[in-house]
């Protein structure tokens, strides 16, 4: 067994704050059917590199599927159910997608989570996310629901304020990050992406979000 392929402590869960957690190596069991499922994704809705309100292209590089679909540019960041590189709806969620952050979200206390939007990211050796909140939601009662595969990544969770302290999280190949309630709009962002090739995707980390967008 190659142990790279899992993550280091499968089965434990670490608590980053009263409603948020990780579970490790969570969507291990999910791996199969995501990836195929992430392909197909992209062959509709491509990864792009969005620019921001301000004009900074990012460095990370997204698409979305479900009904409504995050997205930037120099009017402004919101959701929409139409994808602005192709005219047309988004991608309809995968059902193992769906599966997925159900099952973790009520495994972290959050019962009947039932996403409508999920933010793809592919990140590439350097990239990174600086701090924000997840704040263009109509509903923050849901959770957010990110689950991370391929290379690791250091997840940065702060406080209300952008200028709290931040916790460095380690996030590996099938973890799963959820946090709602009172961390619901907590600061949090991902640090440079270190060159450490992964055996299933390579030089890459993929990282999906689930959100109830809508009211």
């Amino acid at each position: 067994m190659n142990l790279e392929l899992f993550s280091p402590s499968a089965g434990e869960r670490d608590f980053l704050g009263p409603d948020a957690f990780v579970l490790r190596g969570f969507a291990l069991p999910f791996v199969g059917e995501l990836l195929p499922a992430i392909e197909l994704l992209e062959q509709v809705s491509p990864f792009r590199h969005m620019v921001t309100p301000g004009g900074f292209t990012m460095s990370v590089a997204l698409t979305n599927c479900g009904t409504l679909g995050w997205t930037t540019d120099r009017r402004g960041y919101r959701y929409t159910t139409i994808d602005p590189d192709s005219d047309q709806p988004w991608p309809a969620m995968p059902a193992v997608f769906a599966r997925t952050a159900r099952q973790a979200a009520a495994a972290a206390g959050f019962d009947n989570f039932e996403p409508d939007a999920c933010l793809v990211n592919r990140y590439l050796p350097g990239a990174r996310l600086s701090l924000h909140q997840d704040k263009n939601e109509r509903d923050y009662d849901a959770p957010i629901v990110s689950v991370s595969l391929g290379m690791s990544a250091v997840f940065l969770f702060g406080g209300h304020q952008r200028s709290d302290k931040t916790m460095k999280v380690p996030l590996h190949h099938g973890d799963v990050a959820v946090w709602g309630g009172e961390d619901r709009l907590r600061y949090h962002g991902v640090m440079p992406l270190k060159d450490q090739p992964h055996p299933l995707l390579g030089s890459q980390r993929i990282n999906f979000t689930f959100r109830k967008a809508g009211g």
